[in-house]
């Protein structure tokens, strides 16, 4: 009986091979501490109940508030590139952080009691999160990270955290120790999420707008993501998601980002060789981070070594780019210098060029490309042999699990075929050995290869001898699995009898046989070849270890590589598509002139069909702070809407643009209720999701604000309807007094706003604004759909012209045509 240790245990939060995961997005693992709520009293719990019934509400709301605002404290981390962040909110924000960080898997306490967890756990069931739960230490304290971060943290800074943010750190890296045993785990020092740092985006928001992934089938076609990707490398794709899942609001940061898009649109020459060089890089965070955990190949030490030539080469040009700029003459602006400058000065690569060179100078590249080669004719070869196994067994499942073509042989692997060469460890015992280091990689190895190359000369001496002592010309010296090593001789030299030679095996032309002083220089080959493979695993680990050493600037490094990433893929989207930069400021209004939606134009493009931009000045002078957009069907007001949202996410994200000109003002929520659908699973029905999304806009939008609604209360009765829909631009107008831009079919809205007395007067931003969209009608009946706002309000919907398009039969037509000729009147006896 053996005891097997258990090295690992494997989840979707905690995997360390890049094979299992996705390279474009994060694999994060989250944790949750929910401190224990207060208890109320048998007597609270009846007056709440009692006033709840009193109101006839489901759900007391005293509890609902306080259930909402229950405290929270959050970490995650991604184990593939050592990231590691920290957050506090609230039970009622969870869902909107949840879609922004989107975990592979949380981990909660094992000991939280079920009265604290029910809430969340039923949170987390709906959201369809995968949980996991954990014992948290008792005794451990911030101090207790230090071994798993690669760099200390000052003490002061421990401070910034709140007592929620350090309980949930703490299960977290417990449970990432338990689970990855034995592996020297070095992250990042924890960094803390400011929640007003970022514009909050909520999960219905961001899937409203298909900011990520699409609505109607999840992919990421479609989406905003993907029509404004340019990047090269996969951490500047992982940036890129992270920048639009929380745009800032920091206006130093975006205005730093814009100059330099700016600066690389500008310089085309600049951009295209920076873009080319990026191409170069691997994947560096989760390179470096393979290395930290103790793993990491040669092949990815030439990587490492590579992007660190391309990471010098890169502010190479950027000084010499910053040179040129600031020479006399030049018009290029100061900011766009200083941009550059800047992004140089965070680029490390003193130890790392160091680095670099000692890899160069030990990996072999030829000998690294020659053992590929074996291992891919060896897979070929063992695809093989188990297709003839198959086809002999007849087993059609196994045939089914076998790869569907074996690789093809590479030409240096035809070559050694040719020579019968038949397996790895032959092909090693040869002359050509595929080492992965170079001789003069270590004194020691030096001297082994000198001492190799001198037993490979006595082979070579002692095989002419044999040659010449038996008389067999075709003699040669080998080694086989099964033999060991062995004399071969062939053709008529296998036929003459050899005086004190016993035959191991022999056919009717080849004969094989042991000779002593082959046997003895034989072994002495292998030891001097196994020698030279441990040193070759010592020279290795020391590079290892070299790379674990310079871990914190080549993180630093790796970070600046990604932002370049996105903002040279930014200024190629911004001269690709003619987008401009937009003038972000710390005002409450929009000023947007052409405004475009960037999806939608990019999907017209491919069809060689143009976009009408339109103009939009929600919360800018005179224009009225909500906007009441009216209109027919299909004639573009759920995009005008959207349109602007992105734009706001854009400019914030420091993109330039889709749009004539652009002004704006920072936004420090986005709301959107735009789409409807039921879920079944809550037992909710169209409009009761509408309500609840509804009701919680109402309820956080803040003067900064931007909310985008469409077509509010169509889920019920048209008079219901109306009354849901104008009190949610009254709440709008009055309390949350935030830009809103309100799509509606009902036209009562817009009299209601004038007869309430909450429409703009003129000249100022106050109050609703009307605007609707139309369609012109020819003599012949046909009709086109006019997509350029104006003011105004339309009381044709145009249905049954939609209805027509999409097919409804003619007769239904009619009868919908009789309807609205002759009134809904229903005779009565």
């Amino acid at each position: 009986m053996h005891d097997r240790r258990v090295a690992r245990v494997i989840t979707p939060g905690t995997l360390i091979d890049e094979n299992f995961m996705d390279p474009y997005s994060n694999n994060y693992v989250m944790s949750i501490h929910m401190p224990e709520p207060p208890r109320i009293s048998m007597r609270e719990a009846k007056d709440v109940s009692a006033a709840a019934a009193a109101e006839s509400l489901a759900v007391p709301q005293p509890l609902m508030e306080n259930i909402a605002n229950s405290p929270l404290g959050l970490a995650w981390l991604d184990l593939s590139t050592g990231h590691f962040i920290t957050q506090s909110t609230t039970l009622g924000s969870l869902t909107s952080v949840l879609s922004r960080v989107s975990p592979k898997e949380i981990v909660l306490d094992r000991t939280i009691t079920p009265y604290a967890s029910e809430e969340l756990l039923t949170l987390l069931a709906e959201e369809r999160r995968l949980s996991t739960h954990a014992k948290r230490p008792e005794q451990w304290t911030p101090a207790d990270w230090a071994p798993m971060l690669e760099s200390e943290m000052p003490p002061r800074s421990m401070e910034m955290f709140t007592t929620e943010e350090v309980q949930a750190s703490n299960l977290l890296l417990h449970y990432v120790k338990d689970r990855l045993q034995n592996i020297n785990i070095k992250l990042q020092p924890p960094r803390r999420h400011q929640s007003m740092e970022v514009m909050s985006i909520d999960k219905n928001s961001m899937r409203s707008l298909e900011i990520k992934s699409t609505v109607r089938d999840g992919a990421l076609r479609g989406s905003l993501l993907h029509a404004v990707r340019r990047t090269v490398t996969r951490g500047g794709a992982r940036l890129l998601d992270e920048w639009l899942s929380a745009p800032s609001t920091s206006l130093d940061v975006i205005t730093a980002r814009q100059d330099l898009v700016s600066r690389f649109r500008q310089d085309e020459t600049l951009r295209d060789s920076v873009v080319l060089l990026l191409r170069r890089c691997a994947d560096s965070h989760r390179l470096v981070q393979k290395f930290a955990l103790g793993r990491g190949d040669p092949d990815d030490l030439l990587d490492l070594s590579r992007t660190i030539a391309a990471s010098n080469e890169i502010v190479s040009r950027l000084k010499s780019a910053v040179a040129t700029s600031t020479g006399p003459g030049n018009s290029t602006p100061e900011s766009g210098s200083e941009c550059l400058a800047n992004l140089i000065g965070r680029i490390n690569l003193s130890q790392p060029l160091k680095l670099a060179k000692m890899i160069r100078n030990a990996i072999d590249e030829e000998g690294l490309v020659q053992r590929h080669q074996l291992e891919e004719e060896a897979a070929g070869e063992m695809v093989e042999l188990a297709e003839r196994v198959v086809t002999a067994t007849g087993s059609t499942d196994l045939a089914n699990v076998l790869p569907k073509s074996a690789p093809s042989p590479t030409a240096a692997a035809k070559k050694r075929r040719a020579v019968a060469t038949t397996s790895i460890r032959e092909y090693y015992s040869a002359d050509n050995d595929a080492w992965i280091m170079k001789s003069g990689a270590s004194d020691v190895l030096s001297t082994l290869h000198a001492e190799l190359s001198g037993l490979l000369q006595e082979r070579t001496e002692l095989q002419e001898s044999l040659q010449d002592r038996l008389q067999a010309s075709t003699l040669t010296l080998k080694w086989t699995p099964n033999l060991g090593h062995i004399c071969h001789v062939k053709g008529k030299d296998a036929r003459a009898p050899l005086d004190g030679i016993r035959s191991l095996s022999s056919s009717r032309s080849t004969r094989s046989f042991h000779h002593d002083e082959w046997t003895d220089l034989g072994a002495r080959l292998d030891k001097a070849r196994v020698a030279i493979r441990a040193e070759e695993q010592r020279v290795f680990h020391l590079l290892r270890r070299a790379v674990v050493k310079a871990l914190v600037p080549l993180r630093r490094n790796a970070a600046v590589l990604d932002e370049l990433d996105v903002v040279t893929g930014m200024a190629c989207l911004a001269h690709e598509r003619g987008w401009i930069r937009p003038v972000v400021n710390h005002g409450t209004a929009h000023a947007i002139i052409g405004g475009r939606h960037p999806t939608v134009e990019a999907g017209l493009a491919d069809r060689g069909r143009s976009f009408t931009g339109n103009d939009c000045f929600v919360g800018s002078a005179g224009h009225g702070r909500v906007w009441l957009v009216t209109g027919p069907n299909m004639a573009g007001k759920s995009t005008f809407l959207r349109q602007n949202a992105l734009i706001t996410v854009l400019a914030q994200v420091g993109c330039f643009v889709p749009a004539d000109h652009a002004e704006l003002g920072i936004v420090d929520a986005l709301f959107s209720r735009v789409g409807s659908a039921d879920d079944l699973y809550r037992d909710q029905s169209t409009f009761m999701v509408e309500m609840l999304e509804t009701a919680q806009i109402l309820r956080s939008a803040t003067p900064r604000s931007f909310v985008v609604m469409d077509e509010i209360g169509r889920g019920t009765t048209p008079e219901d309807g109306t009354a849901v829909a104008f009190a949610c631009v009254e709440h709008l107008v009055k309390i949350n007094r935030c830009r809103a831009l309100f799509a509606t079919h009902f036209h009562a809205v817009t009299d209601l706003a004038v007869a309430k007395g909450i429409y703009a007067a003129e000249g100022s931003t106050d109050g609703v604004e009307m605007y609707c969209t139309d369609v012109e009608e020819d003599t012949g009946g046909g009709f086109i759909y006019m997509h350029k706002l104006r003011k105004g309000v339309n009381r044709q919907s145009h249905a049954l012209k939609v209805a027509r398009l999409a097919g409804l039969p003619e007769a239904a037509i009619n009868v919908a045509k009789d309807v609205l000729q002759n009134g809904y009147q229903v005779p009565t006896n």
